[in-house]
C-alpha cells in the first residue's frame, strides 16, 4: 500500500509509494471535481428549463413550452443522481491518503436537495 510519508534517508522505492499516493490523492480530489462539474450542469439544465419557460410565455402552444421545459427539469434530475453513482463508484476504486474525501452521504444528500428543488420548480412551471 503507498504510502505518503517519507522516512529521513528515503530511497526510491519510498519515493515511489510517495508519488503514487499523491497521485491517488490528486485523482480523489479530480472525481470531487467532476461531481461538482455534474452538479453544475444539471443547475444548468433547471435554469434552461426556466429560461424556455419565460422566452415561450406567450406562445400559441403553451402545452409544448411546458413539456420541453419539463424534460430539461427531467435532464437535471438525472444528472444529479448519474453524478452521485459515478462519484460513489470511483470513490470505492480509491484509497485516500493525505487528503479527506467527501463522504456519499452529503453527495447523496445534495444530488437529494437539486433533486428535489428541481421538481419543485417543474410542478411551478406546469402550474404558471
Amino acid at each position: 500500500m503507498p504510502t505518503s510519508e517519507l522516512p529521513n534517508d528515503p530511497d526510491s522505492n519510498d519515493l515511489a509509494n510517495a508519488r503514487t499516493a499523491w497521485a491517488e490523492d490528486r485523482t480523489v480530489l479530480a472525481n470531487e471535481r467532476t461531481f461538482a462539474g455534474w452538479m453544475r450542469t444539471g443547475m444548468a439544465c433547471v435554469a434552461l428549463a426556466l429560461g424556455l419557460r419565460a422566452v415561450f410565455n406567450d406562445t400559441d402552444y403553451p402545452l409544448v413550452a411546458k413539456a420541453i421545459a419539463e424534460l430539461f427539469i427531467l435532464s437535471g434530475i438525472v444528472i444529479f443522481w448519474a453524478a452521485a453513482i459515478n462519484c460513489r463508484k470511483s470513490q470505492t476504486r480509491m484509497s485516500e491518503h493525505d487528503v479527506e474525501t467527501q463522504s456519499y452521504t452529503r453527495m447523496t444528500l445534495l444530488a437529494t436537495i437539486l433533486t428535489f428543488a428541481a421538481a419543485s420548480t417543474g410542478v411551478i412551471l406546469w402550474f404558471l
